[in-house]
């Protein structure tokens, strides 16, 4: 791992770099790669590790990223990077139904911020947009992001939701996730549609996620919020590479993975690592409870290669970032929110 990285160059460069049995798992899947909703956070440098991996594979085969690319820099970085991109507004049925024919399917679709202002826009997207989609493309394997978020808050001490438990979405968003999911177990069962849902929690990079959002509190000399005391983070590129090697595992019913870091974090004891590194005296704000949004990864540990990026190069690599001024997105991840209000 890089002692520290200096710009979204490199940054880009990392998060889409695949390991051995990312290339092994797109062998294990001939036929071309689309990814739908690629113009989110993730969706760029997931795509450009598809293609970086599918390039080292036997056989040509096209990889396409498929958004509304209100950014035309990242659509062209893309191209450069040997992604083909196509414009398409995935709320549009007939739009959908006119993508090319792919055998391997990433849905990265969806929405969460704005959801308490427009939750209508939430359910659309969250529901319509699975529902074109799988259609489209139910004779494919389908690799599906959800959330972690399906799951209701669980004792700490537990060590966060399996895979296995029932689901206890709290508040629009969640509610919604939950019926994405439903969308895509609907075609499974119905149409034998192999798919492989992916519940999420927290991905970061030095742009965005938790560990920013502490780290620039901090930094600010802002109290950091502790009543949601506990989390899950893993890495961009370490989730990247899970997602894609999911592909071979997708299954009618549904096979179902968290996907995390393996360890239940402190919010407190982050903080704290924060204020020591920059020098900074830390304030808190409420008080730590017994339950937080965490995720058990044993299925994760048993069923995949171990996340590559541990914590001391991400809260290092974060920290260095900010004191540089290195670009960030002003998308805080809310992690605090208790509610489920987004």
């Amino acid at each position: 791992m890089p002692a520290s990285i200096t710009d979204e160059i490199a940054l880009d460069d990392l998060l889409s770099t695949p390991r051995r049995e990312t290339v092994a798992a797109l062998d294990a899947c001939p036929g071309d790669i689309i990814i739908l909703g690629a113009g989110g956070k993730m969706g760029p440098t997931l795509a450009r590790m598809a293609a970086r991996a599918a390039g080292t594979a036997s056989g040509p085969r096209r990889v396409i990223a498929v958004s509304r690319w209100s950014s035309h820099d990242a659509e062209h970085a893309l191209n450069d990077a040997g992604v083909e991109t196509i414009a398409c507004d995935l709320l549009d049925h007939d739009a959908v139904a006119r993508l090319p024919d792919a055998a391997n399917v990433v849905f990265m679709a969806g929405q969460k911020f704005g959801t308490t202002g427009a939750p209508a826009m939430t359910w659309a997207m969250n529901t319509l947009v699975p529902a074109n989609c799988a259609e489209r493309y139910k004779s494919s394997r389908i690799v599906a992001f959800s959330t972690g978020n399906v799951y209701p808050l669980s004792p700490v001490r537990a060590g966060g939701s399996r895979e296995s438990d029932a689901l206890g979405p709290v508040g629009e968003y969640a509610a919604s996730c939950v019926g994405r999911e439903r969308i895509f177990e609907l075609y499974a069962e119905r149409s034998g549609t192999r798919v492989a849902i992916v519940r999420l929690n927290y991905a970061i990079d030095l742009r965005y996620g938790v560990l920013v959002d502490l780290a620039l509190r901090v930094h600010r000399g802002e109290p950091v919020p502790v009543d949601m005391g506990h989390v899950n983070v893993i890495w961009q590129g370490d989730a990247n590479r899970l997602a894609l090697e999911c592909l071979p595992r997708a299954s009618a019913p549904p096979f179902i993975l968290n996907v995390t870091g393996t360890e239940v974090l402190s919010v407190r004891s982050l903080a704290e690592w924060f204020g020591s590194r920059f020098g900074k005296r830390v304030t808190f704000v409420g008080t730590e409870r017994p339950d937080a949004l965490l995720s058990n990864t044993d299925r994760m540990q048993t069923s995949f290669a171990a996340p590559e990026t541990r914590l001391e190069h991400m809260r290092e690599w974060i920290a260095s970032w900010i004191e540089h001024g290195g670009s960030l997105l002003g998308k805080p991840t809310k992690f605090e929110a208790r509610d489920g209000k987004f």
